[in-house]
């Protein structure tokens, strides 16, 4: 197990953990969660060795790999199935090992190279890459291109599927789901449910954490809590604990206030001196509870829109697409007032494009848009944070949105972001890409659209944010369309889907669930036909790996004949000068009795020797014969 006693870590200034204790069982599949900047990534950091804590004590097996995700976008040009295939870190050792034993034609070094990789399940270890690539979302058409040809978001699917390959115990995961599409969501789920070691994951998705983990375990008040179940579980229960602490905290505070005027009126008279000491020492007595803060730092809306009689927006036998690839031809939609729809589909089916083509940013090829006269479309995507600008505060970048408005004004409205004081006039290249998501969504809400197009809206939101949000979209009166793998954003949100695939743009009967359903059943079908796929793959390899080894080992007893042979010309040489010296009259003489007698000797031993190397060589050439 790991255990983290009565530890204590400071980052700067910052007193993140002190006197805190952490936990987990081997096998345990865990949560943490808390605040921005509460410690969560600094708790990944201690597990990893590249931070030490102040104080306390640290226990954990020594022998236990440890894997995690990278949150650095890569920029080389390997190609995409061996970046991903350089996780299995001791998979790459031995076929250096085998390399280098080819090079110097060191076959017996060679033999056991093979049966090192065979040990480890290396000869599959490209078909198990391909398995990753294909459930996060990559196709068979990518996987030999370079990284640097992809874009962030695929890099950091490319990172996710690396630190899967990587054999370990202990599984560090922060923020896995963002930008993966809701196929690639569920696929992780589940095989993070067949994984077998101790997973620790970040995550702002929760209905991803009900689906992954075991426990929670809450970083709050420089303290680690842990909570059995998954995040619902988790709120329920501390919303629980949250009522009573605040109900014990209101008795605490009216008996404080109590023996506080008592003091106040009696602490001066000699009389009633020692009864207010009492008090005081009463005082000091009652255990301090920390006011509970239950209400989020977010409480923003949407501002009343201007309401449309008519549709807001209508494409027409329209065609859409980028340079000579086309995405949807004869396509024809129409968003009324007050619809509430999300689009749903894989990576790459076209529901960013049909956003774009919507919004009008994405010319048609073909066909007509049209728009009502009063439409104002509010728009957000994941991209949006790149249009801040970095030396610009938030309350400037309002400001340039509403020269006419008052600073109070803007101010007040930041402060429902938590942009608060000093926050709102910091500039955005201090900010977080949390808080500048919040910020891109703040300018969206302050233009008062009737139409609002959210694509991946909730990426770098924190649970509070997001809970946020979905409470200010329950009571938004315009239109909206939403693309999101956030299940809890559709389920709360929206009352219609389109299904996106195929080129083809159609109303799906069901809700988010049943959604579910069918890409599971899918995935299941997909992954029987892969692994009848990677079945008669690996039958191939194995047979051709066989005859790998066998010539191999072929190589290696060739060798060994080789060097017997050599061994058994040299002993029939030394065997005939024997014979040659025994051959002579001369050794006959009294004077070489001696000599005669050493060289008989040598000439029996010679000859048994030469008769053991014979069967060896014969030994040999049965073994070849028989492989």
């Amino acid at each position: 197990m790991i255990r983290l006693a009565n530890f204590e870590l400071r980052r700067g200034e910052n007193l993140l953990f002190k006197n805190a204790n952490f936990s987990v069982h081997a096998g345990q599949k865990i949560g943490p969660t808390g605040r921005n900047g509460c410690g969560k990534s600094s708790l990944f950091e201690i597990l990893m060795g590249s931070l030490t804590i102040d104080a306390g004590t640290l226990t954990m097996p020594s022998h236990w790999r440890i894997a995690h995700l990278a949150q650095e976008t890569i920029s080389s040009d390997r190609e995409i199935i061996d970046f991903v295939v350089d996780g299995d870190k001791s998979l790459r050792e031995i076929e250096a090992e085998i390399e280098s034993a080819e090079a110097r034609n060191d076959y017996e070094r060679l033999a056991v190279a093979f049966d090192k990789l065979e040990n480890i399940n290396g000869f599959d270890a490209n078909h198990r890459a391909r398995l990753l690539l294909y459930g996060l979302g990559f196709d068979q058409s990518q996987i030999n291109l370079p990284c640097s040809q992809l874009s962030g978001g695929w890099r950091l699917r490319l990172n996710l599927a690396q630190a899967l390959m990587s054999p370990s115990e202990l599984l560090l995961l922060d923020e896995p789901a963002n930008h993966l599409d809701l196929n690639a969501v569920l696929w992780l789920e589940q095989w993070l449910k067949d994984y077998r070691g101790v997973v620790i994951v970040i995550s702002h998705d929760r209905e991803f954490l009900d689906n992954v983990v075991e426990s929670i375990i809450q970083v709050e008040e420089l303290q680690c809590q842990m909570y059995v179940g998954g995040y619902s579980s988790f709120e329920r229960v501390r919303c629980e604990q949250l009522s009573h602490e605040a109900k014990t905290y209101e008795k605490q505070e009216r008996r404080r206030r109590e023996i506080q005027r008592f003091i106040d009126r009696f602490g001066s008279k000699a009389s009633k001196a020692r009864q207010a000491q009492s008090r005081l020492k009463e005082l000091k007595r009652i255990k301090t509870e920390t006011a509970v803060d239950v209400n989020s730092p977010f409480h923003f809306t949407f501002f009343d829109s201007q309401m449309v009689a008519s549709h807001l927006i209508s494409l027409n036998n329209a065609c859409l697409g980028y340079g000579t690839d086309v995405v949807f031809s004869g396509l024809n939609f129409r968003i009324q007032p007050s619809e509430r729809i999300a689009f749903l589909g894989a990576n790459g089916s076209g529901k960013s494009t049909l956003l774009t083509g919507l919004l009008g940013s994405l010319k048609l090829k073909n066909g007509k848009r049209s728009v009502t006269k009063h439409l104002q479309i509010g728009y957000f995507s994941q991209h949006q944070i790149e249009t801040l600008e970095l030396s610009v505060s938030a309350l400037q970048h309002l400001k340039r949105a509403s020269p006419e408005a008052s600073d109070q004004d803007l101010r007040d409205f930041l402060g429902s972001f938590d942009f608060s004081n000093a926050r709102a006039l910091n500039p955005v290249e201090s900010f977080s890409g949390g808080e500048k998501s919040r910020l891109a969504l703040a300018l969206v809400i302050w233009l008062r659209p009737n139409l609002l197009l959210l694509d991946e809206p909730t990426n770098h939101l924190d649970l509070e944010m997001r809970r946020a949000l979905i409470y200010a979209l329950q009571s938004y009166s315009g239109a909206l369309i939403v693309v999101s793998h956030d299940r809890h954003l559709l389920r709360n949100t929206v009352d219609k889907f389109y299904l996106i695939e195929d080129h083809k743009v159609l109303l799906f009967d069901g809700e988010i669930k049943d959604y579910e359903s069918r890409l599971r059943e899918n995935q299941i079908s997909i992954k029987s036909s892969r692994l009848t796929e990677g079945k008669n793959i690996l039958s191939r390899k194995s047979n051709r790996q066989n005859s790998a080894k066998e010539r191999v080992l072929t190589r290696s007893l060739k060798v060994e004949i080789r060097r017997i042979e050599s061994e058994m010309r040299d002993l029939q040489e030394r065997v005939l000068e024997a014979q040659r010296i025994l051959a002579d009259p001369s050794s006959y003489v009294r004077e070489n009795q001696e000599k005669l007698q050493t060289i008989v000797a040598e000439e029996c031993r010679l000859r048994a020797y030469l008769g053991q190397r014979e069967d060896r060589w014969l030994q040999l050439n049965s073994e070849i014969e028989h492989l």
